[in-house]
């Protein structure tokens, strides 16, 4: 029986499965949203509330339990400066999960967990000028000119 027993087994070693939490905690903080399967989803949404809820109490001694989970300074620093300053008003649910399709390879169920108030970058709609395109060509797009350029 396995009564009050918490968390997945992952099918890996407990050092592996730490260093995989690990790994995805980092880069879910760092990019604030990463596809990976339901069941790691599911197991990475616990380790993430908790950081962004030591995020949010901002002390020394949260700011170094959380080190000690990430071992990376420029996330944690992320999290205690921007992460955390944008769920003060909000009591948990920092994450959201969204189920995908299954991958093609071993029909794993897929998943995405992103942060649920993520910046989202802006693009620049400005059409970048291609490398490698000769002097004729160059002028033809700037020109206007819609004939092809032997």
């Amino acid at each position: 029986m396995r009564h009050r027993k918490s968390g997945r087994k992952l099918n890996v070693s407990p050092s592996h499965r730490r260093a995989l939490m690990r790994n995805m905690a980092i880069s879910l903080l760092r990019y604030e949203r990463i596809e990976t399967t339901e069941a790691k989803a599911k197991e990475l949404r616990r380790i993430a509330e908790r950081l962004i809820t030591m995020g949010k109490r901002g002390d020394l001694h949260a700011r170094r339990r959380a080190f000690a989970i990430l071992r990376n300074k420029e996330t944690t620093t992320k999290l205690f400066d921007d992460i955390a300053a944008r769920y003060t008003e909000r009591n948990g649910g920092y994450t959201r999960l969204i189920k995908l399709d299954r991958r093609a390879g071993d029909n794993a169920p897929l998943s995405i967990i992103e942060l649920v108030e993520r910046k989202i970058e802006v693009k620049d709609d400005k059409p970048k000028e291609k490398k490698g395109l000769g002097r004729k060509m160059k002028e033809a797009i700037k020109g206007g000119e819609k004939e092809s350029v032997k």
